[in-house]
């Protein structure tokens, strides 16, 4: 969820400068269903208990398909360091069984609870590419406490700049 409300935060700051994101909000997407699905799955294998192992691998599975959509929309400004920033985050979640390392001192500060059914991220014995998991924390008591990856560092200044890039004055009086 704090990824998500990073990203929507940049999508309006342009606002907040007076400034109209109509490069974004205007843009053809192509095949912007595949994004949309991604994310409802996400949202579906986190919080809807799946079959065993089954969780892990659409984990996997909804990264390529986020990745098939920023391929698609490649020409955006800032989407291929959108891509870069989920091609981490699935290429690490994939090595390491279905889920993105977290540092136990990020998820200590953030609150999270280690022993869920299923998470998108974890504390894990011996990761793969620990460097690219939940290294930084969002921590509690902060509201939406979580961790993230350099990852989703990466997915939010490719959305900035997405934003940013053609937006336009916004005529007052």
């Amino acid at each position: 969820m704090l990824l998500l409300a990073v990203c929507s935060l940049a999508v309006v700051s342009p606002l907040l400068a007076l400034r109209w994101p109509a490069a974004l909000l205007l843009r053809r997407w192509r095949w912007p269903l595949l994004i949309w699905a991604a994310l409802a799955v996400q949202v579906v294998i986190i919080e809807i208990p799946l079959p065993h192992g089954l969780a892990p691998i659409v984990h996997v599975a909804t990264y390529v398909i986020a990745l098939g959509f920023l391929w698609m929309n490649r020409h955006v400004p800032g989407a291929l360091l959108v891509g870069a920033g989920a091609a981490s985050n699935g290429i690490t979640i994939a090595l390491n069984s279905g889920v993105l390392p977290a540092s136990r001192a990020a998820t200590a500060a953030a609150g999270i609870d280690p022993h869920l059914a299923f998470a998108n991220t974890a504390v894990v014995t011996h990761p793969v590419l620990p460097w690219l998991g939940d290294i930084f924390a969002w921590p509690a008591p902060l509201p939406l406490a979580n961790t993230f990856s350099i990852g989703d560092i990466l997915i939010v200044l490719g959305v900035v700049i997405a934003t940013w890039t053609g937006t336009r004055r916004i005529r007052t009086g």
